[in-house]
């Protein structure tokens, strides 16, 4: 069996859920062929958030690792292709910390990208009717300071073969609470294209070469 890590986040900036964590947590101790899942709950704090990971990297010793967080505003499941090391936070953490203009690890690269067949993940999220596209910013949040982190830990790391981060949009009760219009997709779909993105990931032995992909 290969391990596989799933990680969500608590709720933030005042919203009542996260649908990261809700749906990552409906996958914990699931069977997928021969993965095996296992979801952890992260922080939405800077620092404490890469504790919380590089904890669960040692106890699970996962070969695969697909961190998830909420992207309010977005229509579709964006594959994160590229992680910098800048903390900027255009809001407080859920400990009131602001970092502005801070690198997530002193001393690391200025970038990683994602080792995640990314493209073939998206083809195979549109072919089963889930909205999807690759995205080349992650923010400069706790969502790209956990992705950084993670990269950073699987460039040390051999046995951790595929990581990266997908960004997921509001539920629909959230995006009611917002203006009119606002995206939203249902739970059900995150969940099963979560898994689709999953399956693709681990059969995936090269990405496809297509264009594609925005800054958001």
């Amino acid at each position: 069996m290969t391990t596989v890590l799933l990680t969500g986040f608590e709720p933030f900036g005042g919203e009542a859920l996260n649908p990261s964590w809700e749906a990552v947590r409906r996958l914990d101790g699931l069977q997928l062929e021969e993965l095996q899942l296992v979801a952890v709950q992260l922080p939405c704090v800077f620092g404490a958030a890469l504790t919380r990971l590089q904890q669960a990297l040692a106890q699970h010793q996962p070969a695969l690792v697909l961190a998830v967080g909420q992207a309010g505003g977005r229509a579709e499941l964006s594959l994160e292709r590229v992680a910098i090391n800048i903390d900027d936070a255009r809001i407080p953490d859920n400990a009131g910390a602001q970092p502005i203009d801070e690198p997530v690890i002193a001393a690391a690269p200025a970038a990683y990208f994602t080792t995640l067949p990314i493209k073939a993940m998206v083809a195979a999220l549109r072919a089963a009717g889930i909205p999807a596209a690759v995205s080349h910013s992650a923010g400069t949040y706790v969502c790209n300071h956990v992705f950084f982190g993670l990269m950073h830990a699987a460039s040390s790391n051999p046995a951790l073969r595929q990581a990266g981060f997908m960004h997921i949009p509001y539920l629909p009760e959230q995006a009611a609470q917002h203006a009119p219009g606002t995206a939203s997709l249902a739970l059900t779909q995150i969940i099963d294209g979560i898994k689709i993105a999953l399956l693709s990931a681990h059969r995936t032995t090269q990405d496809l070469r297509q264009s594609g992909g925005s800054t958001h």
